[in-house]
């Protein structure tokens, strides 16, 4: 069985370390405890790796964020996985600092990447990961916040949070989503 786990992101160093660049981040810490490394593909850097009996493909679109569903849809069609079979973890205003939340689908809450991914697949039946970044920005702020980098205090916390984003992966891929949500959801 093969999985599409996406991490959502911008490409370039304007963009490394910055709360919309959670995804990337994500992606970065399962490969690396994986030992695997990602190469430039087309629309992205991929990796690829086993998890017991299950096939990964690691995607970091490098469309930018709000043209990630090319990105999808290309791997998708590229490596015969199904809608099913995509996570897509992205970084999420309307929850706290390192809160997770694993969901089979849902609407983009706004989220130009998510939004372009169901344009492009058709469908918002996709499961996604959704981490916390928090939403401590004055009214008018939201682009410069997301696109700022995590506070010193949150930098100390990110590492130990991005495990737990990891290991609600790797549940997710070995168990299934109900497991993954049971076990990561208000975790």
């Amino acid at each position: 069985m093969k999985f599409l786990i996406v991490g959502l992101g911008n490409i370039g160093s304007e963009y490394a370390g910055t709360r919309h660049n959670i995804g990337f981040m994500i992606l970065d810490a399962f490969a690396e405890a994986s030992n695997i490394s990602f190469s430039s593909e087309r629309y992205g850097d991929v990796a690829q790796m086993r998890l017991k009996n299950k096939q990964l493909v690691l995607l970091k679109p490098s469309t930018y964020m709000n043209l990630s569903g090319n990105a999808v849809r290309y791997w998708m069609q590229k490596e015969n996985i199904p809608l099913e079979n995509v996570l897509v973890v992205v970084d999420d205003l309307a929850l706290p600092f390192g809160a997770i939340r694993i969901k089979t689908r849902g609407s983009d809450a706004g989220h130009n990447g998510l939004k372009n991914i169901a344009q492009m697949t058709g469908s918002q039946n996709y499961a996604r990961l959704r981490f916390g970044i928090g939403d401590d920005f004055q009214r008018g702020a939201q682009i410069d916040y997301v696109l700022g980098h995590f506070t010193p205090e949150q930098q100390k916390e990110l590492p130990a949070r991005i495990d737990v984003a990891c290991e609600a992966i790797r549940e997710y891929v070995l168990a299934g989503a109900q497991s993954a949500m049971c076990k990561f959801n208000n975790k």
